[in-house]
């Protein structure tokens, strides 16, 4: 019977052991504020493209310019003309705008998180020190960021143009504080929206049409609703019917609480009373979007 034998080296064996010199860290650990603020920061530029192809930056500085171009154009208007006021308020500015502002959150919303899901790259953010609620807050907040950078500088040009053109300072700062509240509501809104949205679909084509259906058919199913209620003088079901799209929630919130003209049929906006409606259910609709985005993400992170 043959007897194994310890395994002796040849002669000529280049068989080597390495130190390759593997330590442990000493260096300072930033934690989950810095890892949370890198995703925001990374995340804001990526809504505009910076630090992506060329590509990546067309859309979203097309629709910026698109939001600054008719403001500009008022601003030429008023000052030529030596105009009392400005040809729209800015409250009334995001309303009319508010084709371009669904394009883009529905463009950037799946760009912000449809490529996570599709990659599978969500538990990798979760390795490192930071949580599901760290993520989604940082992809909120710097979705919302965008949407107030896109709405904000149109009321920015008009405020500066209105200044040029001397008008009245207390009357034009007054008008852009309230523009200024009325967009940031709207960036939150519709920034929770259209997250919720995109998380629900790794495909990014399929995120931007359920963003753009969710967005542009509750607001023409509304508007069609409140013409008919107006057609059969039923005015008392025109504030109402307003709670069921974004835009008129927006729309009926400023005319209530903010001195804005209402957009609704017959200019009939809600009263105060219906007005703490409209607050409510705004605040409650963002509040409900980052409920759900929080539970969405927990589970991702499995």
């Amino acid at each position: 019977m043959a007897i194994d034998q310890p395994l002796v080296p040849q002669p000529g064996d280049q068989t080597r052991i390495h130190n390759i010199g593997y330590r442990n860290y000493d260096g300072p650990r930033l934690g989950r504020a810095y890892a949370r603020r890198s995703l925001y920061s990374q995340s804001l530029r990526g809504a505009y493209g910076l630090g992506r192809s060329v590509k990546s930056k067309v859309l979203p500085m097309l629709l910026f310019v698109v939001m600054c171009v008719p403001a500009a154009i008022m601003v030429a208007v008023a000052v030529a003309t030596k105009a009392h006021d400005l040809p729209v308020t800015y409250t009334r500015y995001a309303i009319i705008m508010q084709a371009v502002i669904s394009l883009y959150v529905a463009s950037q919303a799946p760009q912000s998180v449809s490529r996570d899901l599709r990659f599978k790259t969500v538990p990798l953010y979760f390795s490192r020190p930071i949580e599901s609620s760290d993520y989604v807050r940082a992809k909120f907040a710097a979705l919302a960021s965008a949407m107030f950078i896109l709405t904000a500088a149109p009321l920015i040009v008009l405020y500066v143009g209105a200044l040029l053109a001397k008008l009245d300072f207390a009357d034009q700062t007054k008008g852009f504080a309230q523009g200024l509240v009325s967009v940031t509501l709207l960036s939150l809104l519709f920034a929770g929206i259209g997250l919720v949205i995109a998380a629900v679909t790794p495909r990014r084509g399929f995120g931007i049409a359920a963003v753009i259906a969710v967005l542009t058919i509750s607001y023409g199913a509304v508007s069609t609703l409140q013409a008919i209620a107006d057609a059969q003088d039923a005015t008392s079901a025109i504030p109402w019917i307003g709670l069921f799209s974004p835009v008129t929630l927006i729309d009926g919130l400023q005319s209530a609480f903010l001195g804005a003209t209402s957009a609704f049929p017959g200019g009939v906006g809600p009263t105060h009373a219906e007005g703490v409606v409209y607050v409510l259910a705004v605040l409650g609709l963002i509040a409900a979007t980052y409920g759900l985005l929080i539970r969405r993400y927990r589970k991702v992170g499995l």
